[in-house]
Formats: C-alpha cells, sequence, structure tokens
C-alpha cells in the first residue's frame, strides 16, 4: 500500500511536517517494500486553495493513506470523497510514523484538526492583530479623522488634506 507522508525534507529520516497543504515535501513509502520517493511540493507557495491541489496530487500518485500533522477541512473533504484515508496528528520522522501505521499505533481521523487558512501564517507576520498602522491615519503619516474633519485649523488645510496630501501647503 503507498503512503503519503508530509515532510520536512527529501530522506526518509525527515520530520514530519505539521501542515499537509503547505508542507515542503511530500514522502511516498510503499509500506511492503519500504521503497521511498519523495517530492517537492508544487503548491506550497501557493494563494489559496493549496489543501485541494494538494489532495489532487495525491489522487495522481495512488496514495492510499496520508500521514501528517494536520489538515484542513477543505483538503479534508477532498482527501475524503477520493476514499483517501487521512490520519492527523503524526509526529517524528518520515520512518518513525510510517512503521507505526505499519503496526496499528495511528487511526485515521474523523474530521478535519484545524480551520481553514492554518498553514498561512497569518499569526505569525501579524501577532498583535491585522491593523495598518497605530490610529486613523492608516500609518500613512496623515493626521486622523478628527483632526483632519472634525477640527480644521484654515480652510486651505482642509482642501489639501481632503485631496490626499498629508502635507498643508
Amino acid at each position: 500500500m503507498k503512503i503519503a507522508v508530509s515532510s520536512t525534507g527529501l530522506d526518509i529520516n525527515s520530520s514530519i511536517d505539521p501542515r499537509f497543504g503547505r508542507c515542503s515535501y511530500f514522502a511516498f513509502v510503499d509500506t511492503e517494500t519500504m521503497d521511498f520517493e519523495a517530492i517537492e511540493n508544487p503548491n506550497a507557495m501557493g494563494v489559496s486553495g493549496v489543501g485541494i491541489q494538494s489532495a489532487q496530487l495525491m489522487m495522481e500518485k495512488g496514495a492510499k493513506t496520508i500521514l501528517t500533522g494536520s489538515c484542513g477541512p477543505n483538503a479534508f473533504s477532498s482527501l475524503q470523497a477520493a476514499g483517501i484515508e487521512v490520519i492527523i496528528g503524526a509526529t517524528g520522522t518520515v520512518k518513525e510514523a510510517v512503521e507505526k501505521h505499519k503496526a496499528g499505533e495511528l487511526k485515521p481521523a474523523s474530521q478535519a484538526a484545524v480551520g481553514p487558512g492554518f498553514g498561512m501564517g497569518q499569526r505569525a507576520a501579524r501577532p498583535f492583530g491585522g491593523g495598518r498602522g497605530m490610529g486613523r491615519g492608516g500609518g500613512k503619516g496623515r493626521r486622523g479623522f478628527y483632526e483632519v474633519y472634525l477640527r480644521p485649523r484654515s480652510f486651505q488645510e482642509t482642501w489639501v488634506l481632503a485631496r490626499g496630501r498629508h502635507n498643508p501647503l
């Protein structure tokens, strides 16, 4: 039986990548012969829909089971529709995970492990919120709404700021 494992490297001793759709590599292992093939994930840097695209790749490669750290809802439903068993929560190396699966220690998941957009790194990029700046000026050096529109200093300054220039004449 052919198993696909989300991997961080091209070696059978590489660690399991915790993400399915955006993992660095996919390792395909034949459980009877332990033949090993690793490919780079062509969808890892995609903008959206990478889980579904990776699921299609699994179908094309003939994988019957997926071992991964986590799997999003769209990829999970695509894999289930294709009849591919999904095992989430796998840790360690690719070889260790395959051996655990062969020993019956890993059980298939009944639902996705994470919500949509998990592997996109949104929280790492903006840990304190998704704003563009610290005030009402949007981080562009402008004064806030209150100063510009509710309390103008002069007619000329209001006209200039309303046209988009942030430095009064």
